[in-house]
């Protein structure tokens, strides 16, 4: 992955474009002003995310949302699958936009990819932490899960960010392991001087890291580094 991730946007037009999103993404989007954006997850049923949308309300009636490139023709073909007798359009727009993965990265930000697509829960990444969940709404595909796991039990598999000096670059869908020996599921990467600062997903509370014999042939990384929100007790 380059410093800029190459994307491509989805536009969503029609006077069931709000309805039709709330139904099938984690986010409220209905809630949208014009400008307005959220994060906002596509998720199977049994809560891990498809996809991740960047979603901005153009018009009362249209939204355009931003994911990787290599996703786009997948989540519009899922989508359309739903439309029914939905007044939405749903067509691909321009894939020009880049996105700036390092201030990403050092956001807390996840992406995903095609080797990720269905890897993880919401709350793996830290969707809920983002408000890119929205727990008071209606029906969604995947929330009955994602509801369980926020109300009933502690999500112990966090994502947490992680610096990659070695020789040997990661990308989204390798396993990395902590400096504890914790597996580490990679998320996301981006270049910095003398390798990479990582998002990657294990097991975020020290007592419930796995023990230090891990694969010692996986890459190991440094950290956790700082994200700018906290990760819950």
């Amino acid at each position: 992955m380059s410093m800029h991730e190459r994307l491509a946007t989805v536009v969503f037009r029609g006077p069931d474009a709000a309805k039709f999103l709330q139904g099938q993404l984690s986010a409220d989007v209905e809630v949208l002003s014009v400008g307005a954006q959220t994060l906002a997850g596509l998720h199977n049923p049994q809560g891990r995310a498809i996809a991740l949308l960047a979603i901005s309300r153009t018009a009362a009636d249209e939204f355009i949302a931003r994911l990787p490139r290599e996703l786009a023709d997948t989540v519009i073909a899922r989508l359309k699958k739903y439309v029914l007798r939905a007044k939405v359009r749903i067509e691909p727009g321009d894939d020009t936009p880049a996105d700036d993965a390092l201030a990403a990265v050092r956001a807390g930000i996840p992406e995903v990819y095609a080797a990720t697509s269905e890897a993880f829960v919401a709350q793996m990444l830290n969707l809920d932490l983002l408000g890119a969940i929205a727990f008071d709404k209606g029906c969604y595909t995947g929330q009955e899960v994602i509801a369980r796991a926020h109300y009933r039990g502690r999500v112990k598999r966090r994502m947490q960010r992680w610096l990659n000096s070695g020789a040997k670059p990661l990308a989204p869908g390798d396993t990395a392991r902590g400096p504890d020996g914790r597996s580490l599921n990679v998320v996301r990467v981006a270049a910095v001087d003398g390798g990479q600062e990582i998002l990657a997903v294990g097991n975020y509370l020290p007592a419930e890291s796995e023990p230090a014999e891990a694969d010692s042939s996986l890459v190991q990384v440094s950290g956790p580094l700082p994200l700018p929100y906290a990760l819950p007790d």
